[in-house]
């Protein structure tokens, strides 16, 4: 079996800890009892481009107990927990390539080894799979039957893909189900990016002006926390409806050129490129505090504020000082990462649950279906995702109501009237 990890020694651990993530993903675990009866990934290869966590292991440890011949690698440098991807090796058989910090070079090697193993379904956190293989592995795209995509920012890149005629297989768009990203977005990035800025600079939220820029749903989650905490929240946002919706929410909306002198602490969540930039630095107050939960860190300009800078040192662990040259500070949190998983541990095991739930169900309706499948990005299937609502549900001990025929005939019919 290849792999690269840390250290096989750390294996014992990562198993202690995958087994109590494993404690809080009800769904998941009865998906896998399915799966390993049924075997309906049996003959699968795939390759899975995902944050190297003690969830992502549950997920990996479904897939193979579902027949599938897996490779895991890293979908950011600072995400994985070296623990976990050398318990995936040593414990559970499954060749990972995921070290916490590697470089550039090593980031994408691990890349090219996933897709060494000549994977039929790629499964994606931000596309770089299914980047990787439309420009370099293109002689591989036809041992692809499909894939799944479990960000905003990776599907968004597809559906571009798509509407230039340039996509060459389809792909789940996991990222949309609604168990998905209206829990794991803003109830998990909600929670997990806060406890990452905390961990990395034990910071005082109350009191605190907290500008958030991006209003989607992990938006949404950092603002919702940021308040609950104390803080005074600022919205940034290019979207009118969404702006609105932050107003009608009771926060303050702002253009970032207006918010920049004034905010304590930034968070970018928006998937796009250069949110925070060298105006925005050059007038932010000293000790201003920056930081990343959107996928890439190219959210954050960090060029440019280096630059503008004339001393830059790491003050402490994921923290980097820049001293502007009117000796103002402004502090990088994670080196501009996903600052819930670069200085934290992501989201809750009990919020990721739903999320690999998706994961786990995409791989296989890709399987059944692919024959029938158009070279586009697709849903979750509606009943997949209210499935894996009422197995949440019925795992905390909660009922919901039927419909009675009554009602049903009266939701699907015109001749009852009012």
């Amino acid at each position: 079996m290849n792999y690269d990890v840390k250290d096989l020694a750390l294996a014992g651990k990562g198993k202690d800890r995958i087994e109590w993530a494993e404690r809080n993903m009800p769904v998941l675990r009865l998906i896998r009892k399915r799966f390993k009866k049924e075997q309906p990934l049996k003959g699968l290869r795939l390759a899975a481009c995902l944050h190297v966590t003690t969830e992502t292991a549950n997920l990996a440890i479904t897939l193979k107990a579902g027949g599938a011949d897996l490779v895991v690698c890293a979908s950011n440098p600072l995400s994985t927990q070296d623990d976990v991807a050398a318990a995936l090796v040593n414990k559970y058989g499954i060749s990972t390539f995921a070290i916490k910090g590697e470089d550039r070079d090593t980031y994408y090697s691990h890349i090219m080894a996933a897709l060494d193993h000549r994977p039929h379904i790629t499964m994606d956190d931000g596309a770089d799979l299914v980047s990787v293989l439309h420009s370099e592995r293109k002689n591989q795209i036809p041992d692809i039957i499909g894939g799944t995509e479990e960000t905003t920012t990776g599907v968004i890149r597809l559906k571009a893909m798509a509407d230039k005629g340039v996509l060459k297989f389809p792909v789940i768009a996991v990222n949309d189900a609604m168990t998905k990203h209206f829990f794991d977005n803003r109830y998990g990035t909600g929670q997990s990016t806060v406890d990452g800025i905390i961990r990395a600079t034990n910071m005082l939220i109350a009191g605190s002006t907290v500008v958030v820029s991006g209003y989607g749903w992990c938006g949404r989650g950092v603002a919702m926390r940021a308040r609950g905490m104390g803080g005074n929240v600022i919205i940034c946002e290019v979207d009118p409806l969404r702006a609105l919706e932050a107003v009608m929410d009771g926060f303050r909306v702002m253009p970032i050129a207006e918010a920049a002198p004034i905010g304590d602490l930034f968070v970018s969540v928006t998937g796009d490129i250069h949110v925070f930039r060298g105006e925005h630095f050059k007038v932010m107050k000293d000790g201003a505090i920056v930081c990343n939960s959107g996928h890439f860190n190219v959210e954050i300009d960090i060029p440019a504020l280096e630059k503008m800078s004339k001393k830059i040192r790491e003050v402490r662990e994921y923290v980097v000082e820049y001293t502007k040259k009117d000796n103002k500070r402004v502090y990088i949190l994670g080196e501009g990462r996903l600052i819930n998983l670069a200085a934290a541990e992501g989201h809750p095991a009990m919020v990721m649950d739903m999320s690999f739930a998706n994961q786990a169900l995409g791989a296989e309706f890709m399987k059944k279906n692919c024959k029938k499948l158009e070279k586009k990005v697709y849903g979750i299937p509606a009943d997949i995702d209210k499935e894996i609502a009422r197995l949440k549900l019925a795992s905390m001990g909660i009922k919901v109501d039927t419909l009675t025929k009554e009602q049903e005939k009266y939701l699907n019919s015109w001749e009852m009237g009012t």
